[in-house]
């Protein structure tokens, strides 16, 4: 298994439009093969930090993913309305395999 890491750079005067964005991601992942750990948005300490995790089988499974996301209608659209919100200001990608029990 690996578990993808977001890390977003969030405008924090767009907190709604991002928690937005989230909600639609939730179901497209999870409908596309993944399993998605939710997103974790601002609370205490800096206010344009926000995280999302979510987990393939396999660094081959999220590379399918990837491919079906592209020419995923719904996809882009969420894709779409980042875009002209703009509340996504930038983002980092990192993969980890989780260690469990």
């Amino acid at each position: 298994m690996i578990t993808c890491y977001l890390r977003y750079v969030i405008d924090p005067y767009k907190l709604a439009e991002f928690e937005h964005y989230s909600k639609l991601w939730i179901p497209l992942v999870n409908r596309l093969g993944g399993t998605h750990h939710g997103y974790f948005l601002p609370h205490e300490g800096a206010n344009n930090i926000a995280l999302a995790l979510f987990s393939f089988p396999s660094l081959a499974a999220y590379e399918v993913y990837r491919t079906e996301m592209a020419v995923d209608a719904e996809c882009q659209a969420a894709f779409a309305y980042a875009e002209q919100t703009r509340c996504i200001l930038s983002y980092e990608r990192s993969f980890m395999k989780p260690l469990l029990g």
